[in-house]
């Protein structure tokens, strides 16, 4: 009986959604997006925001297990756009857990609103590119095969012992929503200074949940949709 009683008190903690009057003591809003009436707070605790509330629409709900740094630039991102098509809009929620020199990590979180909130499942871009993506580095070149497409980058002028092993992914995960589409940057590196290129990973709705519709690999900044003005 005790086990039911505490399945149903977690159930209720973190998933019924609670008044707008919920109090605030001790949050501060951390983003907001003002015409949908959807506002996301937080509170300051070790140089990090913890303990998420999120407002919207009249409801709110607690996620107590996200983290973002506390930096202005990083802050939470929010979108509310139609990004499967279905003529409704999903609400995403970006976070960024931790950032630096060749750093930037980020996570994000989908949602469905239908008569309340519910999170869909979005597929892991490192699972992705571990799925699709072959490399190979030498002390010559670095090579990415992405289907029938092969890219090679010399390596030469890179002193061998800083090269890695291979490609390494994972450093810099970078979510957008562009084009009404979920998209998420991954960079590719190669030593500890020196990046070849994104993963780019268009996301589509199938099978209940987000998995990658178009993934291709960018050594052209002025052709990465993540660079100058992103169009959301």
């Amino acid at each position: 009986m005790k086990k039911y009683v505490f399945l149903l008190l977690v159930f209720i903690f973190f998933v019924v959604p609670k008044s707008n009057s919920a109090t605030n003591e001790g949050y501060e809003l951390v983003t907001k997006l003002p015409n949908e009436n959807i506002e996301l707070y937080a509170k300051k605790m070790n140089g990090l925001y913890r303990e998420f509330k999120l407002d919207f629409k009249g409801d709110t709900y607690f996620r107590p297990f996200w983290i973002n740094v506390t930096n202005p630039t990083y802050a939470p991102k929010l979108f509310y756009e139609d990004i499967n098509k279905d003529g409704t809009k999903e609400l995403i929620i970006t976070l960024t857990k931790g950032y630096g020199t060749g750093v930037l990590d980020e996570e994000v979180y989908v949602y469905k609103n239908k008569n309340g909130l519910f999170d869909i499942i979005v597929d892991n871009p490192l699972a992705i590119i571990n799925k699709n993506v072959k490399t190979k580095l030498t002390i010559e070149k670095a090579e990415i095969i992405l289907g029938d497409k092969v890219t090679i980058i010399e390596t030469k002028s890179i002193e061998p012992s800083h090269l890695f092993e291979d490609i390494s992914f994972g450093n810099i995960i970078d979510y957008e929503v562009i084009n009404k589409n979920l998209m998420v940057r991954v960079s590719g590196q190669i030593s500890p200074a020196m990046f070849v290129g994104d993963i780019i990973i268009t996301y589509e709705y199938r099978d209940k949940m987000y998995q990658a519709k178009a993934i291709e690999f960018i050594t052209d900044n002025s052709k990465n949709p993540f660079y100058g003005p992103v169009k959301h």
